[in-house]
């Protein structure tokens, strides 16, 4: 399992950026890019920094190509302003623009719809950690809030079970972005002791996504507020949270998803090797690294099956940078794991 920094550094920062950030709401003819391409501004009184993701959510937004939107951010970012102030001038819809202050003034992050619904990184970790704070056998093995998500990952060491040899515990992944790169997501998570692997079964696991009522605007201003039932709506949420983490560690689910493993170590590979990651690489846009590193775990690891395939590519997820890579990994492993016996065919003929 990837590591990422301790709980305690986390809470801080989470804290930090909880003080930190600030939304605004406003129509896009309020909106601007100065000629620099990176300056972003709302009206004349509010002007913000941006983030590679911000403008991929401009461009989005205006319907501008990514790679012309990029070449001209690059090369002539006078006339990128140009292209995207004439569009928002024309745009009739309204956006949320969520900014974070990183240590030197404010940065925009994510042009959001107005109707989405702000579940913050504080808040998920506040309803979630009590649930295992003092539990005997729980622990949060893994953590981390980067650029664009947080992940928790909790393992319940007290329910172990054999999977093809190995001992597994069974745990659970909570995500969350604050800037339109998912829902909040409860997933199992299968924890291999002799590897430290960490699986995602991200096929078993409950979302919610950040969608509600448009969100209101304060007079003469783009301050937004939430309201009472908003209020009303987001603790019923938190609660809904709390029993679906519970949910994901049950006994009964976790001999299910160690089930489904097992049967898995039946599927052997009986194709080249080098032609099965290849071709599983092309299904699951597995880069060349990645690859390298999975054909690598796999032959050291001897078991040249679905299952042995799967537990490379979860293990080759350790020694990616990125922890939202990493992540997305672990969850492939899972899907590897269950590919259609049609799938799987195609790879291993």
């Amino acid at each position: 399992m990837k590591q990422g920094r301790a709980l305690p550094e986390v809470l801080t920062e989470l804290q930090r950026q909880n003080a930190a950030k600030q939304d605004y709401i406003g129509a896009a003819e309020a909106f601007s890019l100065d000629e620099d391409g990176s300056t972003f501004r709302i009206g004349d009184d509010h002007s913000f920094g941006t983030t590679q993701l911000f403008h991929r959510q401009v461009a989005s937004a205006l319907g501008i190509p990514a790679r012309y939107y990029d070449m001209m951010q690059k090369q002539k970012p006078e006339l990128l302003a140009d292209n995207v102030n004439a569009w928002f001038s024309d745009n009739g819809n309204s956006y949320m623009v969520r900014t974070l202050d990183y240590g030197s003034g404010q940065v925009a992050r994510a042009l959001l719809s107005d109707r989405y619904r702000r579940i913050d990184n504080l808040e998920i970790a506040s309803a979630v950690l009590p649930l295992f704070a003092g539990q005997d056998g729980m622990e949060v093995m893994s953590c981390e809030v980067t650029e664009n998500k947080l992940y928790l990952k909790i393992v319940n060491h007290r329910l172990e079970m054999a999977c093809v040899g190995d001992r597994v515990q069974a745990g659970v992944i909570i995500s969350n972005s604050e800037v339109g790169l998912g829902a909040v997501s409860v997933q199992p998570l299968v924890y291999t002791l002799a590897c430290t692997n960490g699986m995602v079964v991200n096929s078993m696991g409950e979302r919610r996504t950040h969608v509600g009522r448009a969100a209101k605007a304060l007079e003469d201003s783009f301050n937004i507020y939430t309201d009472e039932t908003l209020e009303a709506e987001d603790h019923a949420f938190m609660l809904k949270l709390r029993d679906t983490t519970l949910a994901a560690i049950e006994e009964a689910r976790f001999s299910q998803i160690v089930g489904v493993l097992e049967q898995s170590h039946g599927a052997k590979i009986t194709g080249r090797v080098q032609d099965v990651i290849e071709l599983t690489g092309k299904a699951y846009d597995l880069n060349q690294p990645e690859q390298d590193s999975i054909l690598n775990y796999l032959i050291k690891g001897g078991d040249l099956s679905l299952y042995g395939l799967s537990n490379a590519i979860t293990r080759a997820s350790q020694d990616v940078e990125s922890y939202d890579r990493a992540t997305a990994l672990e969850g492939i492993g899972w899907q590897v794991a269950t590919m259609p016996k049609t799938q799987w065919k195609e790879i291993n003929a």
